[in-house]
């Protein structure tokens, strides 16, 4: 599964849908001004720069594993506090921060609860502690379209499995992390793309898991695909609809 790829390529592939999501995950996370919170796996920035927009460069800090995501969020952020790490071992002081935020990142902990126990540790008694995942578990991510097409013509993948990919899954986590008062809830994004190409041009850069499908394809597989997905979906428009599961609870005292 790769993400050592271009800021630029995850932009096209994943930020289009985590760009209008992060809004709505910021207000869940209850986050606002005075605050200083941390983005675990911030991707080239989609939340961060929500963040920014609310709390200022100075009170936001991010993490990433991907060094071409966290140069490009050191770009993009030029004074926010970007470090390359992972989330089962963050690398700041207990208790830094009002609020951890993980967007579109719980699915992809070698150890979900082990990252939110992290989160939670560096996080101060009575903050928050929140996550969202994409609703892969009743197919309803931002994916499904293409995988759903896909599959009629090739092994496509599925990620119903994933940690958090299943309505409940999140709470389980956050609890078994040792969180306080979780709640759950779903959040709902629409994207229009105006063509079909549009929609399809940013699965070919290997991003993710889909992408690393995609790649896999010979010639005549992937062009079996494609033509799938155009007979399912039409020239354009397109509207995608996608749920994300999300969660939030609070530090204890210790």
């Amino acid at each position: 599964m790769s993400f050592d790829v271009a800021a630029s390529a995850y932009d096209r592939f994943m930020g289009r849908y985590a760009a209008p999501l992060a809004p709505l995950f910021a207000d869940l996370a209850r986050v606002e001004p005075g605050q200083r919170v941390l983005d675990v796996g911030c991707g080239p920035g989609a939340l961060t720069g929500v963040l920014v927009a609310r709390l200022g460069e100075a009170h936001v800090a991010a993490v990433d594993p991907s060094p071409p995501f966290v140069a490009a969020a050191r770009e993009r952020f030029p004074t926010v506090d970007v470090r390359e790490g992972v989330a089962e071992s963050l690398p700041f002081a207990d208790g830094e921060f009002e609020a951890a935020v993980a967007q579109l990142v719980v699915h992809f902990m070698s150890d979900p609860v082990r990252g939110l126990a992290e989160m939670a540790r560096v996080t101060a008694p009575g903050g928050v502690v929140a996550a969202c995942v994409w609703d892969h578990g009743t197919g309803r991510g931002p994916l499904a379209a293409l995988t759903r097409s896909a599959s009629r013509v090739a092994d496509a993948p599925r990620q119903g499995h994933v940690p958090g990919a299943n309505e409940g899954d999140l709470g389980s986590l956050f609890r078994e992390a040792g969180l306080d008062a979780v709640e759950e809830t779903a959040l709902d994004i629409t994207v229009s793309h105006a063509t079909f190409e549009e929609w399809w041009e940013p699965y070919t850069h290997g991003v993710g898991p889909v992408g690393d499908f995609i790649r896999g394809l010979s010639d005549t597989q992937l062009e079996a695909v494609r033509q799938a997905c155009a007979e399912d979906l039409g020239a354009g428009p397109i509207e995608i609809s996608a749920r994300a599961w999300a969660a939030v609870g609070t530090v204890g005292p210790g």
